[in-house]
């Protein structure tokens, strides 16, 4: 490993010369700049959630439409796809081939897919109860932030395909390395997200 492969903020780009090393900082650097714009975004959200907590207007509160268990099973799919994100990137730096890592993508995929899945029938029961956005103020910080945290694990999702395609087509060079550490930089930032939300909504809001 050379000098220049020991200092790369990431995955080991091989043996490339310090001009694509550069530009991967760099890169990276302004996706950095992204996803803080993107966490002050969700701190907004959960600042109104954290006032309007109590601001029910008569209707259900957290005890009436959280459900803790299917909460926490949705925490562990999350965070799992995390732990196949990470093998698929550990997959890219040292296979010879893309097999495994477009296995390992898969599998990400899945779970952010089943995810998905379970955090809509979640929010549809929800709404079959009448726990709708426009019932109180409560109601409609957390559909907010909840659904802007599933839409963004949605853009995960394609992203990931379209990472599939960039690998079937032109293989483990540069370019699509630096995008595997923006993907990963994004899909890892949406668990800390959704780890923020199952602490402060689901369990502190079951608390008051």
């Amino acid at each position: 490993m050379s000098a220049g492969d020991a200092m790369h903020p990431g995955l080991n780009l091989g043996q490339t010369d310090a001009e694509t090393h550069a530009r991967a900082g760099h890169d990276l650097f302004g996706f950095w700049i992204f996803l803080m714009s993107d966490a002050v975004l969700f701190a907004l959200l959960f600042a109104t959630y954290g006032v309007m907590l109590r601001g029910t207007a008569g209707g259900p509160g957290p005890a009436d439409v959280y459900k803790l268990l299917t909460a926490f099973v949705e925490t562990v799919v999350l965070l799992t796809s995390s732990f196949t994100f990470g093998m698929a990137s550990i997959s890219l730096k040292h296979a010879r081939g893309i097999a495994p890592i477009t296995a390992w993508l898969g599998v990400t995929l899945a779970l952010g897919l089943a995810f998905l899945a379970m955090e809509y029938n979640d929010l549809a029961t929800m709404v079959g109860d009448g726990a709708v956005p426009a019932r109180s103020g409560f109601l409609s910080s957390f559909h907010a932030l909840i659904s802007l945290h599933g839409l963004h694990v949605l853009a995960g999702c394609l992203w990931i395909v379209v990472m599939l395609v960039q690998l079937c087509v032109f293989g483990r060079d540069g370019r699509v390395k630096i995008n595997m550490l923006r993907l990963g930089l994004f899909w890892h930032f949406l668990d800390i997200v959704w780890v923020a939300i199952f602490s402060v909504v689901f369990l502190q809001g079951l608390a008051r």
